[in-house]
């Protein structure tokens, strides 16, 4: 049984992503997954104007006939989302926390999957995995996805995203699109993202709030660091101090898409309370432009 809050909350979130799939981000979705997978169907003779790269050299020794392989395109595919929820994700200084964000984010991005008759899934991780709900399809199955999001209780508060990294490793065998949706304040995570970057699709998405960027004038402020709980207070009346501050926000942000960049990972920047539906779309046809060069 859930509360009047939670259900009120889901409702919210499926009428608001709903109305943003239907109306912007479908056929976006769609240009930039739809082709990228390919599957083995058959192998036939080979043909003048065939890609010599598709020769079957074990048929063509066996039949003494030169024999290439034909490939279909995969129309399903199977999306995961990865999702820290680890106790910085608990911030917000807007309308809603980090958390809920990233639940507005898999809905919107579940909501596009299904409608293209994909599969979707979600792995939730603190300094584990804490839960898996295995890929499937239809409006039934996103909404349970929204409602774990907005009423799990995680046990842990720190973050390992090689842990979690590694457990797709061992739950999947067949390539994915991965969504890794977190605040990236975890260390150690570089390697394992490399190897995932390869096996699969993966995208990162890095959920900020503004008051991580920025510091108003608010004089002296006691700030807790969520999973580790240790405290320090600054003077936000001292420019000096909160110049600083957003230098290191920005610089911080920047070593992250620099970082993925170097991976050949998709990098998505979302910051928490704004209208980030726009940001997606402008990054999925990016990303659909580059795919197709």
């Amino acid at each position: 049984m859930i509360s009047k809050e939670l259900a009120k909350k889901i409702r919210y979130i499926e009428i608001y992503t709903s109305k943003a799939v239907n109306d912007v981000l479908a056929g976006e979705y769609e240009s930039m997954f739809k082709g990228r997978g390919m599957s083995f169907s058959e192998v036939r003779e080979y043909q003048p104007g065939d890609d010599i790269r598709t020769i079957d050299w074990n048929v063509t020794a066996r039949t003494g006939t030169p024999h290439v392989k034909l490939y279909v395109e995969e129309r399903e595919l199977t999306v995961l989302f990865l999702v820290d929820l680890s106790a910085s994700g608990a911030f917000g200084s807007r309308r809603a926390t980090k958390n809920e964000t990233a639940a507005e984010l898999c809905a919107l991005l579940s909501f596009s999957a299904i409608k293209n008759n994909d599969k979707v899934g979600l792995v939730l991780f603190t300094d584990r995995v804490e839960t898996f709900i295995p890929p499937a399809k239809g409006t039934t199955h996103v909404l349970r996805i929204i409602r774990e999001l907005l009423n799990f209780s995680p046990e842990r508060s720190m973050t390992d995203i090689k842990a979690a990294v590694e457990y797709i490793d061992k739950i999947t065998t067949k390539k994915c699109v991965v969504f890794l949706i977190s605040d990236f304040l975890g260390q150690g995570f570089e390697k394992p993202l490399r190897v995932m970057g390869k096996r699969h699709d993966l995208i990162a998405v890095s959920v900020t709030d503004p008051a991580e960027i920025s510091m108003p004038d608010v004089g002296l402020v006691e700030l807790e660091d969520a999973e580790t709980g240790e405290t320090i207070v600054i003077d936000t009346s001292s420019i000096n101090v909160r110049n600083q501050y957003t230098r290191l926000g920005t610089t911080r942000e920047k070593d992250l898409c620099d970082l993925f960049k170097s991976m050949g990972v998709d990098y998505l920047a979302v910051l928490n309370g704004t209208d980030y539906v726009k940001d997606i779309v402008r990054f999925f046809r990016i990303r659909a432009r580059r795919l197709r060069r």
